[in-house]
């Protein structure tokens, strides 16, 4: 017997990648807060490292995912539908690229690139926490959508 064309995906709480958000972006702010610092650098790091811990493991493997798991979901009824976690582990890298590329031109002495990269995920954390948009969720669809396109001739 041959294996299916798609791998089978196990879904994941919806609800988990918004808490994430939700507390990304609460790190954002901060970093904000302290402009151009040491302290902002680091805490720039720290998203980094936890959108590189999302990207390689899933959502799941996030500090943010560990409080959500035992802090917020044992609260909460089960979810009505799960979700894909392509797309919001796909997320999670396009978070990390953006904030690692702050961290370097940070490093190499561009005063912007730590407060830009911050207030760039921080509008992509924000609109995922509140509104439930992930944009690099959307991304991911729309690559998957040319890709499936570019895969059918003459259509």
């Amino acid at each position: 017997m041959s294996a299916p064309l798609t791998p089978r995906v196990t879904g994941i709480d919806p609800r988990g990648p918004r808490v994430g958000a939700a507390l990304t972006a609460v790190l954002l702010v901060v970093v904000l807060l302290l402009g151009d610092s040491r302290l902002a650098t680091a805490l720039l790091a720290l998203v980094a490292a936890s959108f590189a811990r999302g990207a390689s493991g899933g959502v799941g493997a996030t500090w943010q995912a560990w409080l959500f798991e035992r802090l917020v979901r044992p609260r909460l009824a089960p979810p009505a539908a799960l979700e894909d976690p392509r797309p919001p582990r796909f997320a999670q890298l396009v978070g990390l690229v953006i904030t690692a590329l702050g961290l370097v031109l940070g490093l190499l002495g561009v005063t912007w690139a730590v407060p830009g990269a911050a207030a760039v995920a921080l509008v992509a954390a924000f609109l995922n926490a509140v509104f439930g948009l992930c944009l690099g969720c959307e991304l991911y669809l729309l690559g998957l959508r040319v890709r499936t396109r570019g895969a059918r001739p003459g259509v």
